[in-house]
Protein backbone atom coordinates (compact mmCIF):
# COMPACT_ATOMS: atom_id res chain seq x y z
CA UNK A 1 0.00 0.00 0.00
CA UNK A 2 2.94 2.50 0.62
CA UNK A 3 3.77 2.15 -2.97
CA UNK A 4 0.30 2.92 -3.82
CA UNK A 5 0.09 5.80 -1.69
CA UNK A 6 3.56 7.14 -3.13
CA UNK A 7 1.90 6.78 -6.34
CA UNK A 8 -0.75 8.40 -5.91
CA UNK A 9 1.26 11.38 -4.68
CA UNK A 10 3.31 11.15 -7.75
CA UNK A 11 0.07 11.89 -10.16
CA UNK A 12 -2.48 13.55 -7.76
CA UNK A 13 -6.00 13.72 -8.76
CA UNK A 14 -5.07 13.01 -12.24
CA UNK A 15 -3.99 8.53 -11.46
CA UNK A 16 -7.48 6.76 -11.72
CA UNK A 17 -8.17 3.49 -9.80
CA UNK A 18 -9.66 2.21 -12.62
CA UNK A 19 -9.59 0.14 -15.70
CA UNK A 20 -9.23 2.71 -18.04
CA UNK A 21 -7.45 6.17 -18.16
CA UNK A 22 -8.27 9.62 -19.28
CA UNK A 23 -5.04 11.38 -20.55
CA UNK A 24 -6.11 14.87 -21.89
CA UNK A 25 -8.85 14.50 -24.31
CA UNK A 26 -7.76 10.74 -24.87
CA UNK A 27 -8.90 7.95 -23.08
CA UNK A 28 -6.71 4.36 -22.97
CA UNK A 29 -8.05 1.43 -21.99
CA UNK A 30 -7.10 -2.33 -22.34
CA UNK A 31 -9.73 -5.15 -23.00
CA UNK A 32 -10.29 -7.78 -24.88
CA UNK A 33 -12.12 -6.14 -28.01
CA UNK A 34 -14.74 -8.82 -28.54
CA UNK A 35 -16.13 -8.36 -24.89
CA UNK A 36 -19.13 -6.87 -24.40
CA UNK A 37 -19.36 -3.43 -22.11
CA UNK A 38 -19.62 -5.41 -19.07
CA UNK A 39 -17.43 -8.06 -19.99
CA UNK A 40 -14.40 -5.45 -20.51
CA UNK A 41 -15.44 -3.35 -17.34
CA UNK A 42 -13.99 -7.06 -15.55
CA UNK A 43 -11.18 -7.64 -18.20
CA UNK A 44 -9.70 -4.51 -18.68
CA UNK A 45 -6.40 -5.03 -16.34
CA UNK A 46 -3.98 -2.01 -17.22
CA UNK A 47 -4.38 1.72 -16.28
CA UNK A 48 -2.18 4.50 -17.80
CA UNK A 49 -1.85 7.78 -16.86
CA UNK A 50 0.55 10.07 -19.00
CA UNK A 51 1.70 13.31 -17.22
CA UNK A 52 2.24 16.35 -18.61
CA UNK A 53 5.67 16.41 -18.75
CA UNK A 54 5.54 12.93 -20.99
CA UNK A 55 5.61 10.89 -18.17
CA UNK A 56 3.57 7.85 -18.41
CA UNK A 57 2.92 5.64 -15.07
CA UNK A 58 1.30 1.68 -16.35
CA UNK A 59 0.04 0.09 -13.67
CA UNK A 60 -0.89 -3.45 -13.51
CA UNK A 61 -4.50 -3.79 -12.28
CA UNK A 62 -5.46 -6.71 -10.56
CA UNK A 63 -4.49 -6.58 -7.20
CA UNK A 64 -6.98 -9.27 -5.78
CA UNK A 65 -4.85 -11.73 -7.49
CA UNK A 66 -1.68 -10.05 -7.24
CA UNK A 67 -1.43 -9.32 -10.75
CA UNK A 68 -0.98 -12.71 -12.03
CA UNK A 69 -1.63 -12.83 -15.78
CA UNK A 70 -5.05 -14.24 -17.25
CA UNK A 71 -6.13 -13.73 -21.10
CA UNK A 72 -7.39 -10.66 -20.32
CA UNK A 73 -4.25 -9.21 -18.14
CA UNK A 74 -1.88 -10.39 -21.81
CA UNK A 75 -4.20 -8.74 -24.34
CA UNK A 76 -3.98 -5.98 -21.74
CA UNK A 77 -0.62 -5.46 -21.74
CA UNK A 78 0.53 -5.80 -25.36
CA UNK A 79 -1.87 -3.12 -26.52
CA UNK A 80 -1.11 -1.11 -23.72
CA UNK A 81 2.78 -1.22 -24.91
CA UNK A 82 1.52 -1.14 -28.67
CA UNK A 83 -0.08 2.06 -27.98
CA UNK A 84 2.53 3.76 -26.02
CA UNK A 85 4.71 2.87 -28.21
CA UNK A 86 2.82 5.12 -31.11
CA UNK A 87 2.26 7.81 -29.14
CA UNK A 88 5.19 10.17 -29.82
CA UNK A 89 4.21 12.18 -26.79
CA UNK A 90 5.46 9.49 -24.45
CA UNK A 91 8.92 10.33 -23.03
CA UNK A 92 9.42 7.91 -20.08
CA UNK A 93 7.52 4.93 -19.24
CA UNK A 94 6.99 3.91 -15.20
CA UNK A 95 5.88 0.37 -15.21
CA UNK A 96 4.66 -0.57 -11.89
CA UNK A 97 2.15 -3.18 -9.76
CA UNK A 98 -1.20 -2.32 -7.94
CA UNK A 99 -1.83 -3.81 -4.51
CA UNK A 100 0.80 -6.30 -2.55
CA UNK A 101 3.24 -7.13 -4.96
CA UNK A 102 4.46 -6.43 -8.94
CA UNK A 103 2.81 -9.93 -10.90
CA UNK A 104 2.99 -13.25 -9.10
CA UNK A 105 2.98 -14.71 -13.19
CA UNK A 106 0.88 -16.77 -15.13
CA UNK A 107 -2.83 -17.19 -13.32
CA UNK A 108 -2.27 -20.95 -14.20
CA UNK A 109 -5.82 -21.70 -12.52
CA UNK A 110 -7.71 -18.87 -14.72
CA UNK A 111 -6.02 -19.89 -17.97
CA UNK A 112 -6.61 -23.71 -17.50
CA UNK A 113 -9.49 -23.48 -15.67
CA UNK A 114 -12.31 -24.57 -18.68
CA UNK A 115 -15.03 -22.32 -16.99
CA UNK A 116 -13.27 -19.57 -18.12
CA UNK A 117 -11.38 -20.52 -21.13
CA UNK A 118 -10.96 -23.39 -23.45
CA UNK A 119 -7.35 -24.35 -22.12
CA UNK A 120 -6.13 -25.28 -25.61
CA UNK A 121 -7.52 -21.87 -27.31
CA UNK A 122 -5.94 -20.18 -24.76
CA UNK A 123 -2.36 -21.71 -24.97
CA UNK A 124 -2.71 -21.81 -28.74
CA UNK A 125 -3.39 -18.15 -28.63
CA UNK A 126 -0.69 -17.09 -26.28
CA UNK A 127 1.97 -19.60 -28.92
CA UNK A 128 0.30 -17.26 -31.66
CA UNK A 129 1.70 -14.52 -33.17
CA UNK A 130 -0.94 -10.95 -33.20
CA UNK A 131 0.32 -9.13 -35.93
CA UNK A 132 1.12 -10.85 -39.58
CA UNK A 133 4.56 -9.20 -39.11
CA UNK A 134 5.39 -9.72 -35.62
CA UNK A 135 8.33 -11.56 -34.24
CA UNK A 136 6.90 -12.43 -30.99
CA UNK A 137 3.98 -14.29 -29.94
CA UNK A 138 1.10 -13.06 -27.30
CA UNK A 139 2.55 -14.68 -24.74
CA UNK A 140 6.36 -12.95 -25.34
CA UNK A 141 4.56 -9.60 -26.05
CA UNK A 142 4.14 -8.73 -22.19
CA UNK A 143 7.78 -8.25 -21.98
CA UNK A 144 8.99 -7.73 -25.46
CA UNK A 145 7.21 -5.11 -26.78
CA UNK A 146 8.37 -2.68 -23.62
CA UNK A 147 11.48 -2.87 -25.96
CA UNK A 148 9.79 -1.57 -28.84
CA UNK A 149 8.49 1.21 -27.09
CA UNK A 150 10.89 4.00 -28.22
CA UNK A 151 10.90 5.95 -24.96
CA UNK A 152 13.01 4.22 -21.86
CA UNK A 153 10.68 1.52 -19.79
CA UNK A 154 11.26 1.47 -16.20
CA UNK A 155 10.06 -0.84 -13.92
CA UNK A 156 8.89 -0.32 -10.08
CA UNK A 157 8.91 -3.85 -8.51
CA UNK A 158 7.88 -4.31 -5.12
CA UNK A 159 6.22 -7.57 -3.14
CA UNK A 160 6.08 -10.78 -5.71
CA UNK A 161 7.93 -10.69 -9.25
CA UNK A 162 7.66 -13.98 -10.07
CA UNK A 163 7.36 -15.85 -13.46
CA UNK A 164 5.78 -13.88 -16.17
CA UNK A 165 5.88 -11.04 -13.89
CA UNK A 166 10.04 -10.97 -14.24
CA UNK A 167 9.91 -11.51 -17.54
CA UNK A 168 7.46 -8.44 -18.08
CA UNK A 169 10.02 -6.27 -15.86
CA UNK A 170 12.97 -7.63 -17.77
CA UNK A 171 11.67 -5.97 -20.90
CA UNK A 172 11.91 -2.54 -19.60
CA UNK A 173 15.12 -0.82 -20.05
CA UNK A 174 15.51 -0.36 -15.62
CA UNK A 175 14.36 -2.18 -12.87
CA UNK A 176 14.21 -0.57 -9.38
CA UNK A 177 13.11 -2.75 -6.71
CA UNK A 178 13.03 -3.08 -3.11
CA UNK A 179 14.92 -4.47 -0.58
CA UNK A 180 12.19 -7.21 0.47
CA UNK A 181 10.96 -7.64 -2.86
CA UNK A 182 10.82 -12.01 -3.89
CA UNK A 183 12.05 -12.47 -7.50
CA UNK A 184 11.74 -15.94 -9.08
CA UNK A 185 12.78 -17.38 -12.96
CA UNK A 186 9.80 -19.76 -11.51
CA UNK A 187 8.97 -21.65 -14.33
CA UNK A 188 11.07 -25.05 -13.43
CA UNK A 189 7.98 -25.56 -10.93
CA UNK A 190 5.43 -26.04 -13.50
CA UNK A 191 7.99 -28.17 -15.64
CA UNK A 192 8.35 -25.26 -18.06
CA UNK A 193 10.68 -22.82 -19.36
CA UNK A 194 11.07 -18.78 -19.48
CA UNK A 195 9.21 -18.28 -22.73
CA UNK A 196 7.70 -14.87 -22.40
CA UNK A 197 10.80 -13.46 -23.71
CA UNK A 198 13.62 -13.99 -21.39
CA UNK A 199 16.05 -15.78 -24.07
CA UNK A 200 16.19 -12.10 -25.54
CA UNK A 201 16.47 -10.09 -22.10
CA UNK A 202 18.46 -12.23 -19.87
CA UNK A 203 21.34 -12.62 -22.00
CA UNK A 204 21.72 -8.71 -21.75
CA UNK A 205 21.94 -9.22 -17.99
CA UNK A 206 23.56 -12.29 -16.86
CA UNK A 207 26.05 -14.67 -17.34
CA UNK A 208 24.77 -18.05 -19.04
CA UNK A 209 25.76 -20.29 -16.42
CA UNK A 210 23.81 -17.82 -13.80
CA UNK A 211 20.71 -17.83 -16.31
CA UNK A 212 21.40 -21.34 -16.15
CA UNK A 213 21.58 -21.83 -12.60
CA UNK A 214 18.30 -19.18 -11.52
CA UNK A 215 16.16 -20.89 -14.46
CA UNK A 216 17.29 -24.43 -13.64
CA UNK A 217 16.62 -24.39 -9.50
CA UNK A 218 13.50 -21.53 -9.56
CA UNK A 219 15.37 -20.03 -7.03
CA UNK A 220 13.67 -17.04 -4.98
CA UNK A 221 15.80 -13.91 -4.63
CA UNK A 222 15.38 -11.15 -2.46
CA UNK A 223 15.42 -7.50 -4.18
CA UNK A 224 18.95 -7.34 -2.75
CA UNK A 225 20.86 -10.50 -3.94
CA UNK A 226 18.34 -9.88 -7.64
CA UNK A 227 20.61 -6.50 -7.59
CA UNK A 228 23.71 -8.87 -6.86
CA UNK A 229 22.76 -11.06 -9.45
CA UNK A 230 22.29 -8.10 -11.49
CA UNK A 231 18.67 -8.84 -12.65
CA UNK A 232 17.68 -5.64 -11.30
CA UNK A 233 19.56 -2.04 -11.81
CA UNK A 234 19.45 -0.85 -8.03
CA UNK A 235 17.66 -1.49 -4.99
CA UNK A 236 16.24 1.22 -3.05
CA UNK A 237 13.59 1.83 -0.41
CA UNK A 238 11.19 3.46 -2.20
CA UNK A 239 11.35 2.46 -6.28
CA UNK A 240 8.29 4.48 -7.86
CA UNK A 241 10.34 7.76 -6.53
CA UNK A 242 13.41 6.88 -7.82
CA UNK A 243 11.90 5.65 -11.42
CA UNK A 244 10.31 9.07 -10.94
CA UNK A 245 13.34 10.94 -10.40
CA UNK A 246 15.47 8.60 -13.44
CA UNK A 247 12.64 9.57 -15.71
CA UNK A 248 12.43 13.38 -15.11
CA UNK A 249 16.21 13.13 -16.08
CA UNK A 250 15.08 11.46 -19.07
CA UNK A 251 13.01 13.72 -20.08
CA UNK A 252 15.43 16.77 -20.07
CA UNK A 253 17.42 15.24 -22.61
CA UNK A 254 16.54 14.73 -26.55
CA UNK A 255 13.66 12.07 -27.04
CA UNK A 256 14.99 11.58 -30.42
CA UNK A 257 18.59 10.70 -28.71
CA UNK A 258 17.21 8.86 -26.11
CA UNK A 259 15.18 6.66 -28.66
CA UNK A 260 17.94 6.15 -31.14
CA UNK A 261 20.30 5.23 -28.03
CA UNK A 262 17.93 2.44 -26.74
CA UNK A 263 17.56 1.39 -30.33
CA UNK A 264 20.91 0.89 -30.75
CA UNK A 265 22.23 -0.62 -27.64
CA UNK A 266 18.97 -3.19 -28.75
CA UNK A 267 20.50 -4.06 -31.52
CA UNK A 268 24.28 -4.23 -31.06
CA UNK A 269 24.26 -5.21 -27.74
CA UNK A 270 24.59 -9.04 -28.34
CA UNK A 271 24.38 -10.94 -32.16
CA UNK A 272 21.46 -13.55 -31.87
CA UNK A 273 19.20 -12.58 -34.01
CA UNK A 274 15.86 -11.60 -31.62
CA UNK A 275 13.44 -13.56 -33.98
CA UNK A 276 14.89 -16.89 -34.11
CA UNK A 277 15.74 -16.97 -30.04
CA UNK A 278 12.38 -16.05 -29.62
CA UNK A 279 11.18 -18.65 -32.32
CA UNK A 280 13.41 -21.29 -30.06
CA UNK A 281 11.93 -20.46 -27.24
CA UNK A 282 8.68 -21.14 -28.36
CA UNK A 283 9.47 -24.35 -29.91
CA UNK A 284 10.83 -25.76 -26.95
CA UNK A 285 7.98 -24.66 -24.78
CA UNK A 286 5.80 -26.67 -27.43
CA UNK A 287 7.79 -29.97 -26.69
CA UNK A 288 6.84 -29.42 -22.86
CA UNK A 289 3.40 -28.43 -22.46
CA UNK A 290 0.89 -31.47 -21.68
CA UNK A 291 3.91 -33.73 -21.27
CA UNK A 292 4.17 -36.47 -18.54
CA UNK A 293 6.58 -34.42 -16.72
CA UNK A 294 5.37 -31.34 -17.26
CA UNK A 295 2.23 -32.34 -15.94
CA UNK A 296 4.36 -34.30 -12.55
CA UNK A 297 5.76 -31.32 -11.97
CA UNK A 298 2.24 -28.91 -12.07
CA UNK A 299 0.43 -31.71 -9.72
CA UNK A 300 3.25 -31.45 -7.18
CA UNK A 301 2.44 -27.97 -6.76
CA UNK A 302 -1.27 -29.40 -5.44
CA UNK A 303 0.53 -32.56 -3.46
CA UNK A 304 0.13 -35.28 -5.98
CA UNK A 305 3.38 -37.00 -5.73
CA UNK A 306 3.99 -38.44 -9.78
CA UNK A 307 7.60 -39.84 -10.87
CA UNK A 308 9.25 -38.16 -13.67
CA UNK A 309 9.69 -40.23 -17.02
CA UNK A 310 12.80 -40.53 -18.07
CA UNK A 311 14.40 -36.93 -20.09
CA UNK A 312 13.09 -36.65 -23.46
CA UNK A 313 15.91 -37.02 -26.88
CA UNK A 314 16.77 -33.20 -28.48
CA UNK A 315 13.82 -34.07 -30.99
CA UNK A 316 11.34 -34.25 -28.03
CA UNK A 317 10.49 -38.00 -28.55
CA UNK A 318 11.34 -40.59 -25.71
Amino acid sequence: MALQRRLSSLLGSRFPYSASAVVGPRTFSASAEESSSSEQQQQQRVTTTLQSNGIAHVQLNRPNKLNALDMAMFEAIAETAERLASDKSVRAVILSGQGRGFSAGLDVKSVANPKNNNPLASIRTLLSKRHDNSVSNLAQDVGYLWRSVPAPVIAAIHGVCFGGGLQIALGADMRFCTPDAKLSIMEAKWGLIPDMSASVTLRELLPIDVAKELTFTGRILSGEQAAQYNLVTRCVDDPLQEAEQVALEIVEKSPDAVACAKKLYHKNWVHQSEADALHYEMELQKTLLGSWNQLAASVDNFGVSVPYMSRKNDDGKK
